[in-house]
C-alpha cells in the first residue's frame, strides 16, 4: 500500500497480535481516523498462524497464515489503512499450550529486539500516536499481553510519546450482556456475563472514549473481511443491529501518562 499524499494531518500506528484483532476492538477508530485524513498503519505481531478455521473452509494444501494475510489485506483497505506490516513473529496460541514454548512465538520474543523492529516503523512513519492493548492484554491473551510490554518499549524508543492501550469497558460489556440476557438473546458460554471478571478495566481506568456509531457498516465490514475467523454465523455478525450498536459503537483506551480525570474522545486531542 502507498503512502497517504501530504495533506495527511497526523500518524496512527495500530500494533495488534493477530489478523482480526484491529476489526473488533479498534475498527472504529481506525476508520475514522483515515476518513478525517490520518496516516492509518497496521502492524502485527504474528500472521495468526495457530487461529481455529472451520473444516474444510481452507482449499487443499492452504496454510491458514496465508489466509489470514489476505483477509488483513481485505480489511486494511475498507478501513483506509495506508500500510500493513507483519514483524515476522508466530502466533503463541492461548495461554498455557505448547504454541507458547515454539521457537520464534511472540511470547517468548525478546522484547528489546521486537520493539526495535516496531520502532524502526514508528521512526520511519515519524508516527504521532501508538496504539497497543492493555497491562493484561484485555482478556489475558499472551500474544496481547506481550503486544503491550514491546509497543511501550518501542514506543519509548523512538520518541513516540502518545501511546493508548486499547482496552474494555467491563462495566459497559457487562452491562450490555445482562440486558441481552434478560431481552432473550442466546448468548455462547464463553460470553455469561458472570465470568467478566478479569475482562478489560473499570470505567474508571479509561481515559478515552471513542464514539464510533457512524462507522459500524465499516467496522462490520472489517470483522466480516476475517471469514477464517469470524463466521456469518458467530455472535458478533449474527447478533440484532441494535445489540451490536450497543456492544460495539464505542471504541475504549487508556492513554499512558495521561493525569487524573482525563476524559478524551478522540485519539488526536
Amino acid at each position: 500500500m502507498s503512502r497517504a499524499g501530504p495533506d495527511a494531518v497526523a500518524t496512527l500506528v495500530s500494533f495488534h497480535a493477530h489478523p482480526d484483532d484491529e476489526a473488533i476492538p479498534t475498527a472504529g477508530t481506525l476508520a475514522k481516523a483515515a476518513m478525517d485524513g490520518h496516516r492509518v498503519v497496521l502492524v502485527f505481531a504474528t500472521r495468526g498462524e495457530h487461529g481455529e478455521v472451520a473444516e474444510s473452509f481452507l482449499d487443499p494444501g492452504e496454510e491458514l497464515w496465508k489466509r489470514r494475510e489476505q483477509e488483513t489485506m481485505r480489511s486494511a483497505e475498507i478501513l483506509g489503512a495506508a500500510r500493513v506490516e507483519f514483524l515476522g513473529y508466530v502466533d503463541s496460541g492461548m495461554m498455557g499450550t505448547p504454541e507458547n514454548d515454539a521457537p520464534g512465538s511472540f511470547w517468548r520474543a525478546d522484547v528489546e529486539e521486537a520493539a526495535a523492529r516496531l520502532a524502526a516503523i514508528l521512526a520511519e512513519e515519524d508516527a504521532d500516536v501508538l496504539t497497543v492493548y492493555d497491562d493484561h492484554g484485555v482478556y489475558g491473551h499472551p500474544d496481547h499481553i506481550q503486544v503491550h510490554r514491546v509497543g511501550v518499549r518501542a514506543a519509548e524508543l523512538a520518541g513516540t510519546s502518545r501511546v493508548y492501550e486499547s482496552t474494555a469497558n467491563r462495566d459497559h460489556v457487562v452491562q450490555g450482556l445482562l440486558e441481552a440476557r434478560e431481552m432473550g438473546v442466546e448468548l455462547p458460554g464463553d460470553l455469561d456475563p458472570d465470568a467478566f471478571s478479569d475482562f478489560g478495566v473499570g470505567e474508571d481506568a479509561i481515559t478515552t472514549v471513542v464514539d464510533v456509531t457512524d462507522f459500524l457498516d465499516v467496522k462490520r465490514a472489517s470483522m466480516r473481511a476475517h471469514a477464517s475467523q469470524i463466521s456469518e454465523t458467530s455472535f458478533f455478525l449474527s447478533i440484532p443491529e441494535e445489540f451490536f450498536a450497543r456492544a460495539f459503537g464505542q471504541e475504549w483506551y487508556i492513554r499512558r501518562g495521561a493525569p487524573p480525570g482525563t476524559n478524551e474522545t478522540s485519539l488526536f486531542d
